[in-house]
């Protein structure tokens, strides 16, 4: 049976407006967004093909092949990428800390400027079963945890992750804690939330808060449920950046479900600043591993 992308199905879903690869990437990407934060490892790390763009280039589907993408990307499949993905200079100023807040301690760990003086800070938030050391694994998911500290680093940011014991109002005030807390220490700084699967229920819960949301440049979804409650919430309005990524082979959370709510936030709010992602025949762990963070987060920083 064919795994391959159903395109007669999204066809119902989504307009489809069928762009060349090179001018989407042109496109999402103007000149002075495209340098925000400078490239590093893109040959490796960016979207081999893009098969469909859909929504003027706020809908893409990605190719994604196994063999290519994990079997040859990786030394031993899952667990550890091959060397020249990565780099480990961020560990030379990676650490762990303590944060009380909420009558609770909030553990987390840090790489680049995450002491203060920085101009960027992006927080992951893993999902149901992982911890803070899940963002930090330099070899896991591709390398794509070791990208995203390297591009901190090297472009004077901050990258933290944090555990999180509960996926609810509790679990939601100690991010929101933390980020109120990176931004005493950098108070210029731009903030972004990327949260992993069940992690998303966070990341809409601090876009429907007016006081958190003030304090966030976007948010990534990668593989995460869909929220609802944040089209009556008045968060459309505030419009902060929003990037969801799936895979079409996700068994945890339905692509199609996910992707008939990004149609309605564009519905509700056409000129609303969200991406889709698509990774034809990816898994629940694809937009972890696959998504190209330097070409959302100028999205989002630009």
């Amino acid at each position: 049976m064919s795994h391959r992308f159903p395109a007669a199905r999204l066809a119902s879903i989504v307009r489809t407006v069928v762009l060349a690869a090179a001018v989407t990437l042109a496109g999402l990407l103007g000149g002075a967004e495209a340098e925000t934060l400078k490239p590093y490892k893109d040959r490796l790390f960016r979207y081999k093909k893009i098969t469909e763009t859909l929504y003027d280039g706020a809908f893409i589907v990605v190719e994604y092949s196994k063999q290519r993408d994990l079997r040859d990307r990786d030394e031993v499949d899952e667990r550890k990428v091959f060397g020249n993905y990565v780099s480990y200079r961020p560990k030379r100023g990676r650490g762990s800390a303590e944060l009380n807040a909420n009558g609770r301690t909030v553990s987390y760990m840090g790489a680049g400027k995450w002491k203060g003086g920085a101009n960027t800070i992006v927080i992951y938030v893993h999902g149901q079963g992982g911890n803070r050391f899940q963002g930090m694994n330099d070899v896991s998911f591709g390398g794509n945890f070791n990208r995203i500290q390297n591009l901190m680093s090297r472009n004077g940011g901050a990258y933290l992750t944090v555990d999180v014991k509960d996926f609810d109002a509790r679990g939601t005030g100690d991010v929101a804690a933390l980020i109120r807390y990176q931004k005493q220490l950098s108070p210029q700084a731009k903030v972004v939330v990327a949260c992993g699967s069940m992690g998303g229920i966070i990341c809409w819960n601090l876009l429907k808060n007016g006081n958190t949301a003030s304090l966030l440049s976007g948010v990534l979804l990668f593989g995460s449920p869909r929220d609802p409650g944040f089209l009556s919430s008045g968060a459309l309005s505030r419009k902060v950046p929003i990037y969801m990524g799936y895979g079409t082979l996700d068994s945890v959370y339905n692509w199609e479900t996910q992707a008939n709510f990004f149609k309605q936030i564009r519905a509700a709010a056409p000129n609303y600043p969200i991406w889709f992602t698509l990774f034809d025949t990816g898994t629940h762990g694809t937009p972890i591993r696959m998504t190209d963070w330097r070409l959302v987060l100028n999205w989002m920083l630009g």
